[in-house]
């Protein structure tokens, strides 16, 4: 299973962080580069943005415009830090993760 599928299945049944924290290291050698996509209103896409300034980062706006597409690359060095930027993007409102 994919490691974007194995977080989305952990979303819609809400699974603990133990066990997401269990995949990630199953499937993952650290440190490596994870990628995380996110959708946002465009108009608040700039908290995103400051959440995300170290990451590297590819932005794609809706055909309206209303809305936008963020892709982010970093290295990270445990499924902690995963899990982390995880729980800080979904503080703010509005954000979708895929």
């Amino acid at each position: 299973m994919k490691l974007k599928a194995i977080f989305a299945y952990a979303v819609r049944i809400d699974m603990d962080t133990k066990k997401f924290k269990a995949l990630l290291d199953e499937q993952m050698s650290w440190p490596d580069y994870y990628n995380f996509k996110f959708i946002t209103k465009t108009e608040k896409k700039h908290l995103l943005l400051e959440e995300l300034s170290d990451h590297s980062i590819d932005e794609k706006q809706s055909r309206n415009g209303k809305y936008t597409s963020i892709t982010s690359r970093k290295i990270l060095y445990s499924s902690e830090e995963v899990i982390t930027v995880y729980k800080r993007v979904g503080q703010i409102e509005g954000v979708i993760t895929l």
